[in-house]
């Protein structure tokens, strides 16, 4: 069982950074891969990131990818989300999320496969 935390969301500026941050609580934390997927108010909940239970492989939403990094601390049992440049259509609610497979696959872009969510932190991008 792993209970997740989501922190760092806020309200900024077009062209600036953010940090979330996902706290697990668990031991088994090091050994599943964990994603994070936003939602936009009227939208369904997309993908954007993911990172498998070592750190060594990610995989990205292609039109993400060069702006936000996924990473995690498994002696801490963090996993983080940097967010470099932000456009006013990154608003949304960031989720994270993790799964006990622990490796990628091409699933991972689907709600359903993941098995643990935590409740979302908010992410508003002013232009």
């Amino acid at each position: 069982q792993v209970q997740l935390v989501e922190s760092g969301g806020g309200v900024v500026q077009a062209g600036s950074s953010l940090r979330l941050s996902c706290a697990a609580s668990g031991r088994t934390f090091s050994s599943y891969a964990v994603g994070w997927f936003r939602q936009a108010p009227g939208k369904e909940r997309e993908f954007v990131a993911a990172i498998n239970w070592g750190g060594a492989v990610t995989y990205y939403e292609e039109t993400m990818k060069g702006r936000f990094t996924i990473s995690r601390d498994n002696a801490k049992n963090m996993a983080y989300l940097q967010m470099d440049s932000l456009k006013p259509e990154d608003t949304a609610v960031y989720f994270c999320a993790a799964e006990a497979r622990g490796t990628l696959t091409k699933e991972v872009v689907n709600v359903a496969h993941w098995d643990y969510w935590g409740q979302g932190t908010q992410v508003t991008v002013s232009s």
